[in-house]
């Protein structure tokens, strides 16, 4: 693998930069400070860290850049990415890498301006979930949908959990009001 020229890696991280800036993920982990206060500068120093890793590496395979990129959200965010949006990422990444090394930079300019316009769309957002305490009358819609077997959909409250349990577990309150879930041996 020949290594980059120095316009040919500040294109491929401009890409890099690109792919990570419009990933839905780490958007919200940014925006809600997952990382703590300093989230946007772990972001940005995501885009070097990948960068050096792809230069590092010879002849890198998208589980590799799947496993480093989870590894960097796991370590500096906290975050486990379960979405299936990782191995998309990372092949749009290794796709890029690709192409800089063969000379497509018109191509992976291209794909660099889609990218940006769709950041210019929108941002990703995170709406927390409502608790039984914002309203009334959701009580009674929550209610209304355990009854229908509806634990669907992105939050679910813990009375619904409780009640799809197996029957081969035990429940322990802690202190810190989580419900700890074990089976029973």
């Amino acid at each position: 693998m020949a290594p980059l020229a120095s316009s040919t890696r500040e294109l491929f991280s401009e890409a890099v930069r690109a792919v990570l800036e419009t990933w839905p993920v780490l958007q919200i982990a940014v925006d809600n400070g997952f990382g703590g206060a300093y989230s946007q500068q772990k972001a940005e120093w995501m885009v070097d860290a990948l960068q050096q890793y792809f230069i590092d590496n010879d002849e890198l395979q998208q589980d590799e850049v799947e496993d480093f990129i989870s590894e960097l959200m796991n370590n500096e965010f906290d975050t486990v990415v379960d979405d299936g949006s990782l191995p998309q990422v990372a092949q749009k990444v290794c796709v890029m890498f690709q192409q800089c090394q063969q000379g497509k930079l018109t191509e992976v300019r291209e794909q660099i301006n889609q990218l940006v316009e769709k950041k210019s769309a929108g941002r990703a957002k995170a709406t927390p979930a409502k608790t039984p305490d914002d309203d009334d009358d959701e009580c009674e819609d929550e209610e209304a949908m355990e009854c229908d077997g509806g634990a669907e959909g992105p939050s679910v409250n813990g009375a619904a959990v409780k009640e799809q349990l197996p029957p081969a577990t035990s429940h322990e309150e802690q202190d810190d009001g989580w419900t700890v879930v074990r089976r029973k041996k």
